[in-house]
């Protein structure tokens, strides 16, 4: 059902994106990277998260990690990802394929500042095997994302392929 929602949002709001479909996995991001043959970057790795009681869906740079310190800034709270049980039945995607697309309920989505570095990410498709190419622009504007800094940069950023 997942890779279907993803589809149908798709389909009504973007019609011109298409769900790659792959053989391999893409469930994570070395996976990912290495399918789509891109960097580890660009794939826009989407968190589920906790907030108080409200999950929300956070879009970053594959390659980064999460600063706590930004994090408790923005949030007002210490970073609690949703355990991998849960996520499923949070966001309507299985792990290895959350996506900000056709999720199964209404959840505030977010996406950080480091993947406006590349013109194209990869966010998942809503199957392990599944990804998007979309601009983080685009990617923003459809999922009504706020845009946020909660991550460290990595200490060799990936150059090659982006915006700078």
């Amino acid at each position: 059902m997942s890779l279907r929602s993803v589809k149908a949002a798709l389909g009504a709001s973007a019609p011109d994106l298409e769900v790659l479909e792959l053989e391999r996995s893409t469930a994570t991001v070395d996976l990912a990277a290495e399918a789509l043959g891109v960097l580890p970057g660009q794939i826009a790795k989407t968190l589920s998260l906790y907030v108080g009681d409200d999950v929300i869906i956070l879009v970053t740079r594959g390659d980064a990690r999460l600063d706590n310190r930004k994090y408790k800034e923005r949030f007002g709270t210490k970073a609690r990802m949703v355990k991998a049980d849960e996520v499923e039945g949070r966001t309507g995607h299985p792990v290895g394929g959350v996506t900000p697309f056709g999720l199964a309920h209404p959840l505030q989505v977010y996406c950080d500042v480091s993947i406006r570095e590349f013109m194209e990410v990869f966010p998942a498709g809503g199957a392990p095997n599944a990804a998007i190419r979309i601009a983080p622009e685009r990617l923003a504007e459809l999922t009504q994302a706020e845009w946020v800094d909660v991550v460290q940069r990595p200490l060799r950023p990936d150059v090659i392929g982006t915006n700078r």
